[in-house]
């Protein structure tokens, strides 16, 4: 492959037309952005119900109820590259559109499964939608503001997040209190019945006039090793051995095959990921930015809900309650963040941002099996403004790296890093739970008399099958039970203090290599839009100031050396 061109296409003016109506459509872009994390954060609620025995769950295990979680996000990121380019040859507005019938479909199957390995199947179709909708959402985004709005319109994009994340575990708790588990899936289907009427009326059809044809090796490889990962880093923890065989031939070929699809991917002439676009520290430092970030936020909810429901007590509805602080914050501070880039530069706001998150994860240490609840919402509410000042920014390093042609593709790349992070932080952060928790646990349960082998290491899987042989014991379970609870506080607490390390890499890695404040997004030099000075294409027929935005691989090497050095 050759080198990456020191020149970006330039970008057409959004048509008058469309202009018009800009803010409508993200509204109705918000719609499915809304259905493909609300589904995430519905599970999480509803994850202790799932695991308990039918008829009220599924019975599914720890690691079960992790490849719940795991096989929507490990389809979805695997097929997000492709579904970007789909988009840009075939019409964003189709592909989104066919998502969402994906999406539905999944959703109702999901709602219906008898068994644990029916919802991971049907959980994986539903990545299938996912992964069609969400790089969609935001290429037509890109495509239907001017530059100096889209600071604004991706900040809200990402507190459209922030919306779904607190509207889905109070939703989830409401339907688990009145329905059965499958309810929290069934509620996908207005929402995508009302998007896909909207969407078909509103939202314009644009593509890439220069598509790249499907990378279908690429993509089978990165699915491949992904999956082969994340196994082997949940058998990991569900044997409490990350040295046994099993774990080590599937955690060392998943990234025997990742390192052949880097290989591939530079080779490729029409490459899934181009991986040139990595050469620009500022992008790269970008996209491990959302990455570390999700990794850190979704390994911390996945075992939050069981500190509060199996440890303190509280219902799926009002651990939904108690997760509202952490979205109420995302959802204020998200739009909020353009100006703190304007004013500091993304630099400065991202590692602001990623050092409060490593501090909160942190102060999780705090928390025991009585510390006060207040605790925990004020946790929350500084940890979702740290996340709120880190995605917007580097969202918007991301997609304004690439021209609006592009648009899918630098929308994929940004939901693959924020996918495989989640994916990981799932996997990495609930294995090491896992295993310190039966570390702890072992020896209260060798003591159970006439517990078998077994028996034993099933109920030490999880801090719910303990509680479950505690209650089948009656009375004599009561101090199994306080032993349960005392080992899953510790091993939260080993488990944070990871969370909080890799959130501190972030901000190093941030620290280092993100553009510095005149260079940023959506700063002093791009305050005025193309609209204000003539309303010309990017670029010198745009009139857009030398050096506005973040430099990305199309741009001179010399302004980025510029903005690096600022």
């Amino acid at each position: 492959m050759g080198t990456v061109s020191s020149e970006v296409p330039p970008n057409p003016a959004v048509p008058e037309a469309v202009h018009r109506r800009r803010w409508a459509i993200l509204a109705v872009l918000m719609l499915g952005l809304l259905i493909v994390v609300l589904d995430n954060s519905i599970l999480n609620v509803a994850m202790k119900t799932i695991a308990t025995p039918p008829p009220t769950g599924l019975g599914a295990t720890h690691s079960q109820l992790e490849w719940a979680v795991n096989s929507y996000t490990l389809v979805f990121a695997g097929l997000l590259f492709t579904s970007g380019l789909l988009g840009d040859r075939y019409g964003r507005k189709r592909v989104l559109l066919a998502g969402l019938v994906l999406f539905g479909a999944g959703s109702v199957l999901a709602g219906l499964s008898d068994s644990p390995g029916e919802l991971i199947a049907f959980r994986a179709l539903m990545g299938v939608g996912g992964a069609l909708v969400m790089p969609s959402t935001l290429a037509v985004l890109m495509n239907v503001f001017e530059r100096d709005e889209q600071p604004r319109a991706m900040g809200i994009w990402t507190g459209g997040v922030g919306v779904a994340i607190a509207v889905g575990p109070a939703t989830g708790g409401v339907l688990l209190e009145h329905f059965w588990w499958g309810s929290v899936f069934m509620v996908n289907v207005p929402i995508v019945i009302a998007a896909l009427i909207a969407m078909a009326l509103l939202v314009p059809d644009s593509r890439d006039p220069a598509p790249g044809r499907p990378d279908l090796p690429g993509v089978l490889l990165s699915v491949v090793g992904l999956v082969l990962l994340v196994y082997g880093i949940i058998k990991g923890g569900q044997l409490a051995d990350f040295t046994d065989p099993e774990v080590l031939l599937t955690v060392g070929g998943g990234l025997v095959v990742l390192a052949g699809f880097v290989l591939h991917e530079r080779r490729s002439r029409h490459p899934a990921l181009d991986v040139r676009y990595f050469r620009e520290p500022a992008f790269s430092a970008a996209v491990t930015a959302v990455a570390l970030v999700f990794f850190a936020l979704m390994g911390v909810t996945f075992f939050m809900v069981f500190y509060t429901q199996s440890v303190r007590g509280y219902t799926p509805f009002q651990t939904g309650l108690l997760l509202l602080p952490l979205a109420a914050s995302q959802l204020f501070f998200a739009p909020r963040a353009e100006l703190a880039v304007r004013r500091f530069g993304a630099r400065a706001t991202c590692t602001a941002g990623l050092l409060a998150v490593a501090a909160t994860m942190a102060a999780f240490l705090l928390l025991g099996t009585d510390t006060p609840i207040w605790v925990l919402e004020v946790l929350f509410v500084v940890q979702g403004a740290g996340m709120a000042h880190v995605t917007p920014p580097v969202t918007v390093t991301i997609m304004q790296s690439l021209p609006r042609g592009k648009a899918g593709s630098g929308s994929a790349v940004n939901n693959i890093f924020r996918q495989v992070g989640g994916a990981l932080g799932v996997a990495v952060l609930g294995s090491l739970l896992s295993a310190v928790y039966r570390g702890r646990i072992d020896g209260e349960l060798a003591g159970v008399p006439g517990l078998s082998e077994g028996a034993r290491h099933a109920a030490g899987e999880s801090i719910e099958a303990t509680r479950a042989l505690a209650e089948r014991m009656g009375a004599a379970g009561r101090t199994l039970t306080e032993r349960a609870d005392e080992a899953f506080v510790h091993a939260m607490h080993i488990t944070v203090v990871a969370s909080a390390a890799v959130a501190l890499a972030g901000a190093v890695v941030v620290a280092l290599f993100m553009p510095g404040r005149r260079s940023a997004p959506g700063g002093p030099d791009a305050e005025r839009g193309p609209r204000e000075q003539g309303g010309k294409g990017e670029g010198e027929g745009r009139g857009e100031p030398e050096g506005a935005g973040v430099p990305g691989p199309g741009r001179e090497r010399g302004a980025l050396e510029a903005g690096a050095e600022r």
